[in-house]
């Protein structure tokens, strides 16, 4: 009975287990994108490449909230899916990634209302063009995507997968049904019980006596 009602649940416990070259490749390219993203405020100046009149490693709240937050929230993204085997944690993973992709998209907008913002971008049209799109829009779209792809892979079962975790639960039926199976046999083992022995011994006496019973009450021969 026990392992009929653990059945249904070891075999979801088998589903939650998932390759880990499955989010691996998307994990590094998100890692990568939340690096960028959290350094190239501070390394952009530089080429004179970024936002406002602020000079290169420059920290400030502007900074934190637009660059630093969200590009922390797609690094550790990336790696629950670099790293993790479990189907959970990979799609926490996922959408964390998604969430801060979401806010480098949507962040320049709303920040404003909070007095937030780091200044006009540098350089002519196509360089305002180039350094809103790798700072913000571009770089949160991208990493959007590639969540994005991770999540659906995460969601999905694959044949592999269920094959696999149907021959562990079968396994562990069989390891079940053996173990049982030692246990009956143990139980109603072929061996002579201890009192065998004795009731054996008191009918050998029983046996002895009798024939001894026997010989004394034999006639001796009549003489003629």
């Amino acid at each position: 009975m026990t392992g009929m009602t653990d059945s249904p649940r070891t075999r979801m416990a088998g589903m939650l287990k998932t390759p880990r070259s499955r989010g691996m490749l998307s994990g590094l390219l998100l890692m990568l994108l939340g690096l960028w993203g959290g350094l190239i405020p501070f390394v952009g100046p530089y080429f004179d490449f970024g936002f406002g009149s602020g000079g290169a490693w420059v920290y400030n709240n502007d900074r934190l909230v637009l660059s630093i937050l969200p590009a922390i929230a797609v690094i550790l993204g990336g790696l629950m899916l670099l790293f993790s085997a479990n189907r959970p944690i990979a799609l926490l993973g996922s959408w964390l990634a998604i969430l801060g992709g979401l806010w480098f998209v949507v962040g320049t907008t709303i920040a404003p209302l909070w007095n937030t913002s780091l200044g006009s971008a540098l350089g002519g049209q196509t360089r305002r063009i180039a350094e809103q799109l790798s700072f913000f829009q571009g770089l949160g779209a991208f990493t959007i995507m590639l969540a994005s792809m991770a999540l659906g892979r995460f969601l999905v079962v694959g044949v592999r997968e269920a094959r696999r975790a149907d021959a562990a639960h079968a396994e562990r039926d069989r390891a079940a049904t053996a173990a049982a199976a030692r246990e009956r046999t143990a139980g109603g083992s072929t061996a002579a019980p201890e009192w065998e022995p004795q009731e054996r011994q008191r009918q050998n006496g029983r046996h002895q006596h009798t024939a001894a019973d026997r010989t004394w009450r034999v006639t001796p021969p009549s003489r003629r």
